[in-house]
């Protein structure tokens, strides 16, 4: 990487770090690119070269977090017997992540703001396209490895994913042991459908 690469990851680090702890403290709506300004020392425009606007900055901390995850579920993955096994394990991981990371709290105001510039909505999208393939991917070891009988991986995908998602929303105010609870019951709901039958 040559020096001016360099730098300019570097501001961007510098900017995000930022960013990710005012972010944590005051929320999405309250925290102003003047603040995240004042705490980087950056200039506004400074700012907005490196991330198009206060939406796209944030959208970057999503997408370090969704790499992040991904990173610590392959280390995971491997863990596992069977492919309903990384479910549970999936859930379980998704439901730790969610009580446990301090943006939790501003991903929701995020994504409940309406107004988003369409390049912004566009990322979204890419982003919700990667939870469904992650699902499908899995869903197809299971259907490969014989564990399940699944008509439409695709379909089944999107269920998975909409079914996590509605659990994270009820369970975002609930405790560890009632937030684990509701994911394993998720899974087995889920897998009671798809699932091979023993005899």
């Amino acid at each position: 990487m040559n020096k001016k690469k360099l730098q300019t990851e570097q501001t961007k680090k510098k900017i995000a770090d930022a960013a990710r702890a005012l972010f944590v403290q005051k929320g999405y709506k309250a925290t102003a690119i003047e603040e995240i300004v004042k705490a980087t020392g950056c200039s506004a425009g400074n700012i907005y070269y490196h991330f198009k606007s206060k939406e796209g900055l944030f959208l970057h901390l999503v997408e370090e977090w969704n790499a992040e995850w991904e990173a610590a579920w392959q280390q995971k993955e491997p863990l596992y017997r069977t492919t309903t096994d990384k479910l549970y394990g999936m859930a379980e991981m998704i439901a730790l992540d969610q009580l446990n990371h301090p943006l939790t709290k501003a991903i929701d105001e995020f994504f409940n703001n309406t107004e988003k510039d369409s390049d912004i909505e566009e990322r979204i999208k890419e982003m919700s396209q990667g939870y469904l393939n992650f699902n499908q991917r899995l869903l197809q070891q299971g259907v490969d490895s014989g564990e399940w009988t699944i008509a439409n991986v695709t379909g089944q995908a999107m269920i998975l994913d909409s079914l996590l998602l509605g659990v994270s929303y009820h369970t975002r105010y609930k405790g560890r042991e009632e937030t684990l609870a509701a994911y394993r019951l998720a899974m087995d709901v889920f897998l009671h459908g798809i699932a091979k039958p023993s005899c």
